[in-house]
């Protein structure tokens, strides 16, 4: 089975698994599919095997643009399905899954825009793996926030239809985001400790920008958790902080690489 075939594979199970899900929000029901694990787990299963050729080869490792899109994705949905042993997060994956199917699509098929493959020390690895976990998490936050705000709205104009209706109630979905945001917080803390302790200058002059704004999302959900811990801030001010902090972040990641490789060609 050639790679480009087993990415349309894994990309229409990502959308099968989506429609599932999809298909049961809209019949209001809160159980969680068998068949939407099943699917979901194979889809897993392929995109785990396409980001490790794609960026996994004999010379090194390759982040190119696209490639460490995948792998973001990859442990987002990772993180999503172990969630769900605990919590009710399955609404997220109408979401997730149809991008996921989009970057492992990008990451196989679309061009390489990295400079070449090059060996990582054991240090930066430990950078680069608890950088992902953190954006993985603080995405999951992200679109919980979307949904929070969304229901929140909703409450206000008292009018709960549609797919909000089979949300889980408004004190749990608000206790989800912070258990996801301190997860986040964490990774966040150690991605950026590690940079500091392995990387040979994180203030050189093309990864400046990447460590302040890093480090300015680092401190918008610093101030978010001692806000609710010692003010009790409540959903509204929960969901603009964690959608501005996880913007600075996407920006310092993604927003650089995006410039480097995309516009300035270079790896």
């Amino acid at each position: 089975m050639s790679i480009a075939f087993l990415a349309v594979i894994a990309a229409l199970l990502y959308l099968a698994a989506a429609g599932l899900q999809l298909a049961s929000a809209l019949q209001h029901s809160g159980s969680l599919s068998r068949s939407l694990i099943v699917i979901g787990v194979f889809a897993l299963g392929c995109h785990a095997y396409l980001t490790w050729h794609n960026i996994y080869g004999p010379n090194g490792i390759n982040f190119g643009f696209f490639r460490i899109f995948s792998l973001i994705f990859l442990g987002i949905n990772c993180a999503c399905l172990l969630a769900l042993i605990k919590r009710p997060l399955q609404n997220l994956l109408i979401i997730l899954f149809p991008l996921s199917a989009v970057a492992v699509l990008t990451a196989t098929l679309g061009p390489d825009t990295a400079a070449g493959e090059q060996k990582i020390p054991l240090g930066v690895a430990v950078h680069i793996g608890s950088s992902v976990v953190a954006y993985s998490i603080l995405t999951l936050a992200a679109i919980q926030a979307a949904l929070l705000a969304a229901q929140d709205a909703q409450l206000r104009r008292r009018q709960m239809g549609g797919f909000l209706s089979v949300l889980p109630p408004l004190q749990l979905m608000e206790s989800m985001l912070f258990e996801l945001i301190w997860v986040g917080f964490m990774g966040l803390t150690l991605s950026i400790g590690t940079g500091v302790i392995f990387m040979d200058d994180i203030f050189a002059q093309h990864l400046v920008h990447k460590t302040v704004l890093s480090i300015a999302a680092w401190m918008l959900f610093a101030v978010l958790l001692c806000g609710r811990h010692w003010l009790g801030w409540r959903s509204q001010t929960a969901v603009r902080l964690t959608v501005t902090g996880f913007s600075v972040l996407m920006l310092a990641f993604l927003g650089s690489k995006l410039v480097l490789e995309l516009v300035l060609e270079r790896g």
